[in-house]
């Protein structure tokens, strides 16, 4: 996490966060920022898509959890994860689940006490309880999974 957000803010301080933007900057200016090769070609099939306006994002917003997947993972570079964290965090929807983020696997390992990390396939079994409200349940893990983790570098 302190890597992705020092990422961020490095490019964030270089440029103003835009498709445009994004698309402007060379190889060599992606990599200094801390981009490698793949994540910056991922960040320019994002621009392009949303500079062409193949991808409306104000338009995701109206549309069903299913739809708004469908439609991005046609973006490569994004995945499930990445669609789970927009859902969950950007359209703020309540009954998604980051079946596949590894701090919530680590989290739900701990506090169900299991032997091994569990699979995508147990993780969602395991967060059917929760539903309407994986969200929820998705930030509290999360939350656990920090306070645990700040507590043993201590």
């Amino acid at each position: 996490m302190a890597s992705a957000k020092a990422t961020f803010d490095r490019l964030g301080n270089f440029v103003s966060i835009a498709p445009e933007n994004l698309l402007a900057l060379k190889d060599e200016e992606l990599k200094a920022i801390g981009f490698s090769r793949q994540k910056a070609s991922y960040v320019r099939n994002l621009s392009q898509a949303i500079a062409t306006e193949q991808l409306d994002l104000d338009s995701l917003s109206q549309k069903k959890d299913d739809l708004v997947r469908l439609e991005l993972k046609q973006i490569k570079g994004i995945g499930d994860w990445t669609v789970d964290i927009y859902l969950l965090m950007a359209l703020q929807r309540p009954d998604v689940f980051a079946k596949s983020d590894l701090a919530v696997a680590i989290a739900v390992q701990k506090l169900k006490k299991l032997a091994e990390r569990p699979t995508v396939e147990e993780m969602l079994a395991i967060a059917s309880a929760w539903q309407p409200w994986r969200s929820i349940a998705t930030q509290l893990l999360w939350h656990y999974y920090l306070n645990v983790n700040r507590k043993q570098m201590k």
